[in-house]
């Protein structure tokens, strides 16, 4: 139903080992695997690598916010303890 692309970049571990993670489809849709009605899913993908590049996570609607809002703490907090280099501001 609806389907965003953005680039990333990362590793994710697959059936075949780990492999560099250059992209997340994230789209709200029927799951697959999931039981429920539509769910938040997201797919780490390096699409030049072929389909075997893949780690597919899917979320209900709750533990999509609650996971972005724990990323973004965890961001915030690595930023005050000096862990993060804070971008200049253009």
């Amino acid at each position: 139903m609806i389907v965003k692309q953005v680039a990333v970049e990362g590793s994710g571990k697959g059936t075949s080992g780990w492999f560099e993670v250059r992209g997340a489809n994230v789209s709200y849709d029927h799951p697959y695997g999931m039981s429920a009605e539509h769910a938040l899913n997201i797919d780490f993908v390096n699409e030049a690598q072929g389909p075997g590049a893949r780690v597919a996570v899917e979320l209900s609607a709750e533990s999509a916010r609650a996971l972005v809002n724990t990323i973004l703490a965890v961001l915030a907090q690595a930023e005050l303890g000096g862990y993060i280099e804070l971008k200049a501001e253009r």
